[in-house]
């Protein structure tokens, strides 16, 4: 069976794995990961990157452009306002008119403000950004969203950095079973390579992490293994899992043995 491209507003990605920038112990560990990783997109905190002062090292001077692609965030904005400014700098600087969009609405939880989310999106798209919205695990919100223009929609598995992995499959499954016009991609919570193997399984499109891979003991090692984690995931969901069962099923069955 011939997999569908990924593709997000029109473009097209060979790999179904995001990767972020954040918490790695040197910027030389970080390009090190994002090689591992096999992924050709990484996202770029928008608010924690020098993007002004050309002569101070900065992070995105370890980022090879011709090699990834640029996906900056909005991590650490508490209000629409506060997003859509930061989205605006993003831009303004040459890093992209894309943008994951975070507007977060509890700093204990960073569970995102729903209500800002919306209304950032709508402004943004408005203004030619491809909006990639970082949201929780609600069908009908989601559909907001996809209504307002977003360009995908990525909804959370666990808390972000929590490391808890899919805590909700059910609506993971009816978002994949309901939505069918964006990309589905699953942000944040993911811990292991199982966590990444499960979000595909569901069917998700493709998945976004950072902490998992930057503060695991081998950072490199953990990014190989969520490459081939999403891989796995998403060939297993192509090729269909066997129903449950509650007695056992002989894996050599009986018919036409000679006794």
């Amino acid at each position: 069976m011939q997999d569908t491209p990924f593709v997000i507003a029109g473009r097209q990605f060979r790999s179904r794995l995001i990767v972020g920038t954040g918490k790695y112990r040197s910027y030389q560990e970080m390009a090190r990961c994002h090689e591992a990783s096999g992924a050709e997109m990484v996202t770029v905190a928008v608010r924690r990157v020098n993007l002004t002062d050309r002569s101070k090292e900065s992070l995105l001077d370890y980022i090879d452009r011709s090699q990834y692609f640029i996906l900056p965030n909005t991590a650490g904005c508490y209000t629409a306002e506060e997003a859509i400014r930061t989205a605006r700098l993003a831009r303004e600087v040459g890093l992209s008119n894309w943008i994951k969009l975070e507007v977060i609405g509890d700093e204990k939880t960073l569970f995102p403000d729903n209500e800002g989310l919306l209304e950032a999106t709508r402004v943004l798209v408005k203004e030619g950004f491809v909006v990639l919205p970082y949201t929780n695990d609600d069908l009908v919100f989601a559909r907001k969203l996809i209504d307002a223009g977003a360009a995908a929609v990525m909804p959370l598995a666990a808390p972000i950095g929590s490391g808890m992995g899919v805590q909700n499959p059910a609506n993971l499954r009816i978002l994949r079973e309901m939505i069918t016009e964006v990309p589905l991609i699953v942000d944040a919570g993911v811990g292991t390579a199982s966590d990444a193997t499960i979000a595909m399984e569901l069917g998700a499109d493709g998945v976004l992490m950072n902490t998992a891979i930057a503060c695991a003991d081998e950072p490199v090692l953990m990014a190989r293994a969520m490459k081939l984690a999403v891989e796995a995931g998403r060939l297993a969901y192509l090729a269909g899992r066997i129903p449950k069962k509650l007695y056992a099923s002989a894996s050599s069955p009986l018919e036409g043995v000679v006794r």
